[in-house]
């Protein structure tokens, strides 16, 4: 929309793909918080509306995948959680952290090929639809993790058979840092998708496999030796095993590998934005 003055043409918004690769206007981002919330919406409400059970099954799902994990990890393989730890809160706590970031890396990862028909007809800012992965996907994530407050709250006041800590408090940066890695690795990968299709193909597979090296199953007090060394160079196990050290008073509080997981973070979003920005101006031409 255009406001003709003498002499001066002034417009409301002005759309322009000269910019810098790490420019973010956080205004626009604001004036089209509407949208977001519609997509939002979109992603809690739409994806289980024609299901039976509806958002139960943001319920069903942690705990059918930690009775699975609790069945052949600890009581077939016999696979230790811990001193102490019940195996069914370790898993539930494992379960939660990892399928938010499973699940939000999942699906930033296709913001551009499954969005290509919007993008085509209308202009928003296109940031907006990963930001609202990340926002629907945390809101998954406090449904599931108030199931896991109620186990937790039972072991801690009824059973009493674990002792959290003051380390606790810190969980929201643990989580902080989830979130930012997950949509620093789904905006990277669906930036690179548009060109090489086969990571449609090798991100589900790799997701999958990487839970195997994240002490979701396996406590880190139990990987010893080189293996050790795969699990503390994956940039989750640090922040995993911290959440757990809080919640569970068991665990490696590790300020290392914590910074270095903050950095690895840091740097992979910064260079997620870019290679965004940078992929924007033309994927149209290309998915």
């Amino acid at each position: 929309m255009m406001e003709h003055t003498a002499g001066n043409d002034k417009w409301d918004i002005h759309i322009s793909s000269r910019r810098g690769y790490l420019d973010i206007d956080f205004k626009e981002l604001w004036r089209y918080r509407d949208l977001l919330m519609m997509f939002v919406k979109k992603d809690i409400i739409t994806v289980y509306k024609q299901t039976i059970l509806g958002p139960i099954w943001f319920l069903v799902q942690p705990i059918l995948t930690s009775l699975m994990f609790l069945l052949i990890f600890s009581s077939i393989a016999k696979i230790p959680t811990g001193q102490g730890i019940p195996p069914i809160l370790f898993y539930l706590a494992g379960t939660t952290l990892w399928n938010y970031f499973a699940d939000t890396l999942n699906v930033t990862s296709r913001t551009f090929t499954d969005n290509a028909s919007i993008f085509g007809k209308v202009y928003f800012p296109r940031i907006i639809l990963p930001f609202s992965k990340v926002v629907s996907g945390l809101i998954k994530f406090f449904i599931q993790f108030a199931l896991f407050a109620v186990f937790w709250l039972y072991y801690v006041f009824v059973n009493k058979s674990i002792t959290p800590n003051l380390y606790i408090l810190l969980a929201p940066v643990w989580l902080l840092v989830i979130v930012l890695m997950s949509l620093g690795f789904g905006i990277l990968i669906t930036s690179l998708t548009t060109k090489y299709r086969d990571l449609n193909f090798l991100i589900g597979f790799g997701v999958q496999l990487a839970m195997y090296a994240t002490p979701v199953i396996i406590p880190l007090s139990e990987v010893h030796g080189r293996k050790r060394i795969f699990f503390l160079i994956n940039p989750l196990t640090s922040l995993f095993e911290a959440f757990k050290y809080g919640f569970l008073g068991q665990g490696s509080f590790d300020i290392k590998w914590l910074l270095y997981s903050m950095v690895f973070t840091i740097t992979l979003l910064i260079t997620g934005i870019v290679i965004f920005n940078k992929v924007e101006k033309r994927f149209i031409d290309t998915v």
